[in-house]
């Protein structure tokens, strides 16, 4: 054992020794060193470790040129001289006119061909932006008349008036202003869950649990048109800003594009596993994102009507959407998460994280605020580039109904972006406005950056 032991350390040994001769055999053949490039690789490494003394230097040159020759004014900072004396006493070679180009290729800069200083741009520290500051919301109108839980509201064009749709079947209009019911449109079977107001047409547009959607002429205040092929439940639906086309999506995992006139079932969006919760429109690519109980949103091709792209970030399902409206983004919200994305493919921004409930609606204002309401009746308010949470809200539920009948539906800004509707389980509207009397010394921001606050998931 022993000498088949010994007889392994010696071929060892020798096949080291092997190794080692034909390195040194092969030492005289490696290419020559080149002493010019490794003054470069040389000045760029010092560079970049004593980048931030080097201002300290100039300073100290001048001082001690100015005390050598009082009369003699300093050379100017952009002298050549002047600069290459300042770079070798940090950096310890002279780069010939000849090699600057080089020096630019390793610096990445073009380059002054003229100049023998080497530059190389400092590095800064990420800095986390400071949120802007936003007036506190709060409740100043609680407008009751519905039956049943209030699950969606839409304000018209003109500001005047909004519309809401309710479990009881009935869709009421009320004047913005003064709160008073204006009329009321009955038609639906069964829970109305969705609405939406033309901004071109006197039509309101309408669709619920009873698989029907409506087209309403106010004028006449009659229906005037149906659109026939969901197979179930209506939950959402969106008008498109430019093309006259209505898109409602529901419990049968599906999107539908409707012809706004003839009636015709234009696209049947088909990839969701799910129900689909929540559709938003806008003019631009993506012109329809939806949202699904299948956790994913998808991205779709309007012309085609077809999937352009799956996010699959969230773990649990999205609920709600809603796109920024001056800024080319859209915001998600399912339990896990509320997520904001970059248009047109969808990029992932960042996480508003602490919500921490089922979050039903989402809605944002010109002024970067976004609201997210919640099954359990809270309300936060978010600064909409910070992600921070700058208010908390809890309303009051309505006396007389059940304290777990405070979930709230929908959240929508009126046309000024200065008047907040929401529609909640208590069977009640709420509007809400900005505090006229709030300032930043009596509400600072209370802003406490967080490292791992982008968390990329």
């Amino acid at each position: 054992m022993d000498v088949q032991r010994h007889s392994v350390h010696t071929l060892v040994f020798r096949s080291l020794k092997r190794t080692h001769d034909m390195f040194l055999l092969n030492q005289g053949t490696l290419p020559p060193v080149d002493p010019v490039l490794q003054q470069i690789k040389k000045g760029i490494k010092a560079k970049d470790s004593y980048g931030p003394v080097l201002e300290r230097v100039k300073q100290n040159n001048i001082a001690k040129a100015q005390q050598e020759n009082n009369t003699a004014d300093p050379p100017p900072p952009g002298d050549e001289t002047f600069e290459a004396s300042v770079t070798s006493a940090v950096v310890p070679y002279n780069i010939t006119q000849a090699n600057t180009g080089i020096v630019a290729a390793a610096t990445g800069g073009g380059g002054n061909t003229g100049s023998s200083a080497l530059t190389v741009p400092q590095k800064k520290t990420p800095s986390m932006a400071k949120p802007k500051w936003h007036a506190p919301w709060k409740l100043y109108r609680v407008i009751s008349g519905h039956l049943g839980w209030v699950r969606c509201c839409a304000v018209e064009p003109g500001n005047e008036w909004f519309a809401t749709g309710s479990a009881d079947r009935v869709i009421k209009i009320w004047d913005l202003a003064s709160g008073k019911l204006k009329v009321s449109l009955t038609g639906h079977i069964s829970s109305v869950r969705g609405l939406a107001f033309s901004q071109r047409h006197p039509y309101l547009f309408s669709c619920g649990e009873d698989r029907q959607v409506k087209c309403w002429d106010l004028e006449y205040n009659k229906v005037i048109r149906h659109y026939h092929g969901h197979l179930s439940a209506v939950y959402s639906m969106a008008l498109h800003p430019t093309v006259d086309v209505l898109v409602t999506a529901g419990r049968d995992s599906t999107g539908r594009v409707w012809d706004m006139r003839t009636k015709a079932n234009v696209h049947t969006l088909v990839g969701h596993t799910n129900t689909v919760a929540s559709v938003i429109c806008q003019s631009a690519e993506p012109q329809i994102v939806t949202g699904s109980h299948d956790c994913t949103i998808r991205l779709w091709d309007l012309a085609a009507g077809k999937s352009r792209a799956t996010l699959t970030n969230h773990k649990k399902s999205v609920r709600a959407l809603t796109f920024h409206p001056s800024l080319y983004m859209f915001a998600s919200a399912s339990p896990d998460n509320i997520k904001q994305w970059k248009c047109p493919e969808g990029k992932f921004i960042q996480n508003l994280s602490g919500h921490n409930a089922i979050v039903n609606c989402l809605a944002v204002n010109a002024d970067g605020v976004l609201v997210s309401g919640a099954d359990n009746g809270t309300m936060h308010l978010w600064d909409w580039r910070t992600g921070y949470n700058f208010q908390r809200l809890q309303a009051p539920v309505q006396p007389g109904s059940m304290d777990s009948e405070a979930g709230i539906f929908s959240i929508t800004f009126d046309m000024s972006s200065t008047r907040m509707i929401t529609t909640e389980a208590d069977k009640t509207i709420k509007v809400y406005k900005e505090d006229d009397t709030a300032t930043e010394k009596t509400h600072p921001v209370d802003w406490r950056p967080d490292i791992i606050k982008r968390r990329k998931y």
